[in-house]
């Protein structure tokens, strides 16, 4: 197990090699999934005679039989010499791309051979780089990294680990993938053969159980669902599984998404159901409706997780679970696949430990599908990679905005705010604060959710397209009748039930309300954001183990992108529920998402401000 000062120079060490990685893949030298991270020193001399692939000794300069930072300097020595210079066979096998001249393309390509030499690797807490250098090391596999995951799941999830007042199980998975060690050799076998093939390659990821896999039922969280076995993934899965991602799991959720506390009854019995709880604090809800996604990452159930957010569902469960949540702009990520709750809202996204997992994840889903058309949309505003954004000096220079009316008056609120808008200061950043606003970004606000009026519309094509053929319960009033569901949403499934096609279209057809509310309020928020000069706009995304007003509609009304991000946890002397974590949502234009994944990871490199749930350490 590494200790404290060794996983302090392995932090240090991933940081500085994300910058240069972020380096090469803006400068076009390397692609972004084809590049490894070394961490860690080189190892020493005597590990030579251990096994290691041939991928990792067919680069060696130095007779070691291993690429380490000495083979690194031999090369870097000879950066510019070409096949015709006299030094050129000592470092001819390291010509990685064969042009016959040695760049920074080779010294990359290099660099990704090298071993890992940090002391045994430690699951709890690792990031997706740490474990690729692991693996790239042979300290480790993905078939170890997913058991042990496997086993920690088995061993936590369904247990109640604190056992105080009020202390609850975490419920956060509602099925593991019987074909997950499967996969995880192959991508082990990939690495053998090819090496690092792209930085998810052999990550077991967990995915909310509203997305469609063909190895795992997909409920929605509801039982009337169990036997949901879709004969297709979901677009966003497939780009995963291209990706060489594992998907381990399906994560629990608010039933159909419906709410913020999480309660399914997927694998319950009739009229029985779960509660998903914080691994924070046990006793407290994790939020949704993406909540055991949010749960499983903070407890260390799967390296980085994806959920859904129609109107705050990836960004509630990140800040109750001290996590980073992307809701990308509406049209950037499929939801051919997800069942849908409201298409003129709905997007999917990553909910990570760090903002550069959730770059990395980012990367792998975005994509124009033809069964989405909005996501022809994104054409020409995609970046090569999210993660040239991940310069820990992206504050800057940079003018951040704050609406103050957002920030409510919560003392763990007003107290953190403080403390960022300081942090924003030393790094370099103009904070600007708007006291007042036209009235459209007030009503853009108070917008309601498109969930009334269109669930039945988008559930009945959703059915009819995807739904497992043997699966009875093929309407709202099946799902009811079926008894098989969350019965306190039974008024609520109604309602939504009795909407009828011409009050859909009037609220979320071409001219309808809705769609026309979206479209000011886009314009609305682009237009405050271009009169102040604004590389952004923040506000909380909640306050301890609840919400603020109605911060979570702006992103949703406005199909802009918004990135959440630890801002600290509360203390005794506020006076609010001690420990609870709150997080900083970054908004930004249309297609921005590297504006502000920059600016988050610049903020997080500088506040170091999120909880770790100390209840849920490694195994013993």
């Amino acid at each position: 197990m590494h200790t404290r000062s060794t996983r302090r120079r392995a932090a240090a060490t991933a940081t500085g090699a994300v910058a240069a990685l972020a380096a090469l893949i803006a400068a076009g030298v390397v692609a972004p999934a084809a590049t490894a991270v070394p961490t860690g020193d080189a190892a020493p001399a005597a590990a030579a005679g251990a096994f290691l692939a041939p991928y990792y000794t067919a680069l060696d300069l130095t007779g070691d039989q291993q690429v380490t930072t000495a083979d690194l300097d031999v090369l870097a020595a000879h950066l510019g010499e070409t096949s015709a210079s006299p030094g050129w066979p000592a470092v001819a096998a390291a010509d990685v791309n064969g042009d016959g001249v040695i760049t920074v393309a080779d010294l990359s390509g290099l660099a990704q051979r090298m071993i890992y030499d940090d002391g045994p690797f430690e699951l709890v807490e690792a990031s997706a780089l740490e474990m690729q250098a692991a693996m790239n090391a042979g300290v480790t596999t993905s078939v170890k990294i997913t058991q042990e995951y496997l086993d920690r799941i088995a061993a936590l999830d369904r247990t109640v680990v604190d056992t105080g007042a009020g202390g609850r199980a975490l419920n956060s998975i509602i099925a593991t993938n019987a074909r997950a060690l499967t996969i995880a050799a192959q991508a082990d076998a990939t690495r053998a053969q090819k090496g690092m093939t792209s930085p998810l390659l052999g990550i077991p990821i967990a995915v909310k159980d509203n997305y469609d896999t063909v190895d795992m039922p997909t409920t929605g969280g509801c039982g009337c669902w169990d036997g949901n076995q879709t004969s297709d993934d979901a677009t966003m899965v497939k780009r995963l599984r291209a990706a060489g991602a594992v998907i381990l799991a399906k994560a629990s959720l608010d039933e159909f998404a419906y709410g913020f506390v999480s309660e399914f009854s997927s694998g319950q019995d009739a009229g029985k159901t779960l509660l998903v709880a914080s691994p924070l604090n046990t006793a407290k809800t994790a939020g949704g409706s993406s909540g055991g996604t949010g749960a499983a990452i903070a407890a260390n159930f799967a390296g980085i997780g994806f959920g859904t957010d129609t109107g705050g569902s990836i960004r509630v469960p990140s800040t109750y679970n001290s996590l980073v949540g992307i809701r990308p702009t509406v049209g950037l990520a499929s939801r051919e696949g997800i069942i849908p709750l409201a298409l003129s809202q709905d997007t999917g996204g990553p909910i990570a430990r760090s903002v550069t997992d959730a770059a990395i994840a980012l990367d792998a889903v975005t994509g124009v599908d033809a069964a989405d058309p909005i996501t022809a949309e994104q054409t020409g505003r995609v970046p090569t990679s999210y993660t040239t954004a991940l310069d820990p000096s992206a504050l800057k220079g940079k003018r951040i905005g704050i609406v103050t009316s957002m920030l409510g008056s919560n003392a763990t609120v007003t107290r953190l705010w403080a403390d960022a808008k300081a942090t924003f200061v030393a790094q370099g950043a103009t904070v600007v604060e708007i006291t007042s606003v036209p009235s459209a970004f007030t009503a853009t606000l108070n917008e309601g959710s498109g969930s009334t009026n269109e669930f039945k519309h988008d559930l009945n094509v959703y059915i009819q397209n995807h739904l497992d053929p043997s699966v009875t319960n093929r309407s709202i009033a099946d799902i009811v009748a079926s008894g098989r569901n969350v019965a306190s949403r039974n008024p609520t499934y109604t309602s939504r039930n009795n909407v009828t096609e011409s009050q859909y279209q009037a609220w979320a057809g071409p001219s309808g309300t809705h769609t026309a509310a979206i479209a000011l309020g886009n314009a609305t928020v682009t237009q405050l954001m271009n009169d102040n000069t604004l590389d952004a706009l923040v506000y909380p995304s909640g306050s301890p183990y609840n919400t603020i007003g109605t911060n979570m509609r702006l992103s949703p009304n406005t199909g802009m992108p918004a990135i959440t991000v630890p801002m600290g946890q509360a203390t005794a002397a506020d006076v609010t529920v001690t420990g609870a974590n709150v997080n900083l949502e970054f908004l930004g234009r249309d297609y921005d998402e590297s504006g502000i994944i920059g600016l988050a990871y610049s903020f997080e490199q500088a506040s170091h401000a999120r909880a770790t749930a100390s209840l849920y350490g490694p195994l013993k």
